[in-house]
């Protein structure tokens, strides 16, 4: 072998294992300082409790209000993103001409490269008042609403650009055969390219879950600091990664209790995160094996 070709491999092996070690060292920070703060609040108490106020005199770590928040946020763009990022993907794939196809992709791709602040402004400034219009005296400047829609605007481009995608992988004797059987178009693709290209759907959503689920700036600045239990939409909640910002942001003494709440926390969405992972991968790896 060439010393280039030696080179070239040693390099790419040191690539790989450096995101390796960097995984885990991020593993190893929260799981110590995590450690650190399950030694003074119990684990029960923390998954069980209904109230989060660790920054109060009358201190409370149940992480369940956070929680709420978190999934509530995510749950409405979802609602947002997924139907019409299916829809997109469907109409990319089987309805509009070549030439439309190649501009709008990259258009709609565009959307994921916009900085997730903006996007936060944008929930607050623009549509906050919005919908303090559709629902007066109900929606208060901060709201789980807002940035939930701005955020299924966000995650978007994920959906429809990975669900085209497999849409479009799928073989076309699938589709011949379908129309050779007297489907429709609208019938080949309900019944047969979306349940062959399921796997890659399924995978995009997920994966866009998990997105929605770390967002940060979305959240920071439009849907409040009031951690509460709750599913209304209309009301200032407090998300998880929010909370984060507001500890590392504040005047918090490093090392105290206070603060290792927020490795506690960061354990907790990384386990999410890790489990939706997981899950993108079984559903792909099962429905592959499903269709071959």
């Amino acid at each position: 072998m060439r010393k280039g070709e030696k080179f070239i491999e040693a390099f790419l092996f040191g690539c790989s294992a450096l995101t390796l070690l960097t995984t885990v060292g991020i593993i190893l920070v929260l799981s110590f300082e995590t450690i650190g703060f399950f030694k003074d609040v119990s684990l029960i108490e923390f998954l069980t409790d209904t109230q989060w106020t660790p920054l109060f005199s009358n201190k409370r770590f149940g992480i369940m209000p956070l929680l709420a928040g978190t999934f509530l946020v995510t749950a409405i763009s979802l609602v947002v993103a997924v139907p019409l990022g299916l829809v997109i993907a469907v109409y990319l794939s089987e309805y509009a001409p070549g030439w439309f196809r190649e501009i709008v992709k990259p258009v709609l791709e565009i959307l994921a490269a916009i900085p997730t602040v903006v996007y936060g402004y944008f929930a607050l400034v623009y549509v906050t008042p919005w919908l303090q219009e559709l629902f007066p005296d109900q929606v208060g400047g901060f709201n789980a609403l807002s940035p939930g829609i701005v955020m299924g605007i966000m995650i978007l481009p994920l959906i429809s650009s990975l669900s085209e995608d497999a849409l479009y992988a799928v073989p076309k004797s699938l589709k011949e055969a379908s129309f050779a059987m007297g489907a429709t178009k609208l019938q080949t693709v309900r019944q047969v390219l979306i349940p062959a290209a399921f796997s890659g759907i399924s995978v995009s959503i997920v994966l866009a879950l998990s997105r929605a689920i770390g967002e940060t700036m979305i959240v920071a600045i439009a849907a409040g600091q009031q951690p509460r239990l709750t599913a209304n939409p209309l009301v200032p909640i407090e998300t998880a990664t929010t909370y984060i910002v507001q500890v590392t942001m504040g005047d918090v003494p490093y090392d105290s209790l206070e603060y290792k709440t927020i490795f506690a926390v960061g354990m907790t969405l990384f386990v999410i995160t890790l489990v939706l992972n997981n899950v993108s991968f079984w559903l792909k790896k099962r429905y592959t094996q499903a269709y071959r």
